[in-house]
């Protein structure tokens, strides 16, 4: 009986050992598996915090990008909220040429300081064709032609034989717009004559010359501060003589701080998509022009919209345009001092670093 129970206890010892030792060999095997485990998730864990570090920086750049347009651009998101807010908001009418949307009633402000120059980035801008529009308006001149010889055609439509017809001036020749803004400028009330139109001769014919009053008072130390510095092109006795009415119809120039020119514009109809970015450019290009010729520091473009339109056939484009984030203003750089007005020519303005969006094609409607 003793013997018997030596063995099973023996036994009993030998299956417990060997028991510890399969139990050891799985805690082993297990302590094994979770330092594998345990590395691996270390390096996971280092791998999510160099992507969630690289993410950071991206991120941070990111915002600072964003910070950075905004910063620079609050001035093109005037514009953008009035065309959502046109288009959001605005009255759809039946009018002379077609279905518009619109508000009566907007105005924007954009500065000239330090050289820098209002160009609509999240589309586009012909800055050339503007700059070759504007000295022709500054020479007086009303001959389509001479804008053609430069490439130039947004005054095609207006000057065509089926749009002179419809405004009953059938006595003018194909490309003659009448006395608009260049006449009225510079040979205000003077009669119209198509003979000296075609010879580009409008200039000195009993009218007021405008502009080079406005140029003698803003060299003048004594006058330049006068609040009656305004440059009109609405004349309602030679409203009929004319391709089209003007839309931008009154410019004010102020002079502050003794040398600090700014100019104000009211423009009783104002196609948003087309015409707007144009206008801003082109009377922030005048007042820049202006104050370099005169001795004076370019300052401020106040716009004052009356009815602000887009027109259906953009609507879809606009709404397009409205998804882009504006780029930063380029500057202006005048290269000649002209002794007289009428002698600048495009090779005299040179824009620096203007980044801009692909064009968008908004069909002009005359």
């Amino acid at each position: 009986m003793d013997h018997n129970l030596e063995n099973y206890s023996t036994l009993m010892l030998n299956k417990n050992s060997i028991n510890i030792n399969e139990t050891l060999e799985k805690v082993n095997k297990v302590n094994e598996i979770n330092k594998v485990n345990k590395v691996n998730y270390v390096n996971e864990v280092n791998e999510v915090n160099k992507v969630n570090e690289v993410n950071k920086v991206n991120y941070v750049n990111e915002f600072n990008e964003v910070n950075k347009v905004n910063e620079v651009n609050e001035e093109e998101y005037q514009y953008l909220n009035l065309l959502k807010n046109i288009m959001n908001n605005g009255f759809d009418e039946n009018g002379r040429n077609g279905i518009t949307r619109s508000i009566f009633g907007a105005s924007m402000k954009f500065s000239l300081e330090n050289n820098t120059l209002p160009i609509i980035t999240t589309k586009k801008t012909a800055w050339k064709t503007c700059v070759k529009e504007l000295l022709w308006f500054i020479r007086g001149e009303t001959n389509n032609k001479l804008l053609q010889e430069q490439g130039v055609h947004i005054w095609d439509a207006n000057s065509s034989r089926e749009f002179l017809d419809s405004r009953g001036l059938y006595n003018y020749p194909n490309g003659i717009c009448g006395p608009i803004y260049g006449a009225q400028w510079r040979n205000y009330n003077a009669p119209y004559n198509i003979d000296d139109a075609l010879n580009n001769n409008l200039n000195n014919k009993g009218g007021v010359d405008q502009l080079e009053e406005i140029i003698r008072c803003l060299k003048d130390p004594n006058e330049r501060f006068s609040r009656r510095l305004i440059m009109t092109a609405w004349n309602p006795c030679q409203l009929d003589q004319m391709a089209l009415p003007p839309c931008h119809v009154l410019c004010q120039f102020n002079v502050h701080s003794n040398n600090k020119l700014s100019c104000a514009l009211y423009q009783r109809s104002v196609d948003m998509c087309c015409g707007s970015p144009f206008n801003i450019l082109s009377y922030s290009l005048l007042t820049h022009l202006l104050a370099h010729h005169c001795g004076l520091e370019p300052h401020k473009f106040v716009y004052f919209c009356g009815n602000c339109h887009i027109y259906k056939e953009h609507f879809e484009n606009a709404t397009h345009q409205l998804d882009r984030v504006p780029y930063k203003f380029p500057k202006l750089v005048l290269r000649n001092l002209r002794e007289n007005i009428n002698d600048y020519c495009l090779d005299d303005f040179e824009i620096i670093n203007y980044k801009c969006h692909e064009p968008i094609l908004y069909k002009m409607v005359a």
